[in-house]
């Protein structure tokens, strides 16, 4: 249905008559006669009731009005929302995020937006990065802070490397190499390692593939992870290790130690992406504020 006529149909309702809502809208009455015979055919039936005295409403009328209004007024909203968009301008903005990562890296920038824009309402999504990816895809967030899953999206997305990592190894507390300060990836040839689902974390078994393979070995998996929680806990129950970003350690699970890995070539680094298009001014605030130089 045209949005155009149910316009016309509110300007007419509000002003009581034909005449009054054509100087309002600035057409001819017959425009407006003709629009409202095209509303009602649309409709199945007569929304007003004309007299010499202006119109009233119909019962179909009352119903139409009493859904149009709303309508409308979401719809102007959603418009305005978009234009600022297109302008670079937001009211919004929205993140997905590490929680592990948050406290180091993101929740400083986004002291710093907050005092550059207070007006400027934030909405945080505790993602992993497989589903910030896809909702960086179907719109619904306009920051990702997805770590290593970052280097996949530089062809949809802006990519900005926020800094490079130490890796560390995750194991259960009573691991004979749990007694070692630090772990070396040769250590590790005989121990199977915990994956991640694709979905959940894309690359992340590749990536662990690569580190044992230039150390001469190749990676085992036991079991894939669906969280990282989920992983520390397999390292336990599967008697096996996990190699992750240095943050990781923030997540605390009985039983499980962290050692670092001493490796050259073992390091992970954190990514934030962000929607292509005219870059808003909160989201260049943020990116401002946090560390790195654009990949």
């Amino acid at each position: 249905m045209n949005l155009d006529l149910l316009r016309s149909f509110v300007a007419i309702v509000e002003q009581g008559s034909l005449n009054k809502a054509a100087d309002r809208l600035r057409v001819s009455q017959s425009t407006l006669t003709r629009q409202m015979q095209a509303l009602e055919q649309d409709v199945g039936g007569p929304l007003l009731e004309r007299s010499p005295g202006g119109v009233a409403l119909t019962p179909t009328g009352h119903a139409l009005l009493e859904g149009t209004r709303p309508l409308l007024a979401k719809f102007d909203a959603v418009l305005a929302g978009v234009r600022q968009r297109a302008r670079g301008q937001s009211s919004e903005l929205r993140i997905g995020y590490l929680m592990s990562a948050a406290a180091d890296y993101l929740n400083p920038a986004l002291a710093a937006l907050r005092k550059a824009h207070p007006e400027v309402k934030v909405k945080m999504r505790d993602l992993s990065p497989g589903e910030q990816i896809a909702a960086l895809r179907a719109g619904e967030i306009d920051v990702a802070l997805v770590g290593y899953a970052g280097t996949f999206l530089e062809k949809e997305f802006y990519v900005k490397s926020l800094v490079v990592l130490p890796v560390l190894v995750a194991m259960a507390e009573d691991q004979p190499l749990a007694k070692k300060p630090s772990v070396k990836l040769t250590d590790l040839r005989k121990e199977v390692f915990v994956g991640a689902a694709e979905a959940d974390m894309p690359g992340h078994n590749q990536w662990v593939t690569r580190l044992c393979k230039r150390a001469g070995f190749r990676a085992r998996f036991v079991q894939e992870a669906d969280s990282l929680t989920h992983a520390l806990s397999l390292t336990v129950t599967e008697d096996a290790v996990a190699l992750l970003p240095d943050y990781s350690n923030k997540i605390k699970v009985p039983g499980v130690v962290f050692r670092p890995l001493k490796d050259a070539a073992a390091t992970c680094p954190l990514m934030v992406a962000w929607q292509r298009g005219k870059t808003s001014v909160p989201v260049r605030t943020l990116l401002a504020a946090l560390p790195g130089k654009t990949a």
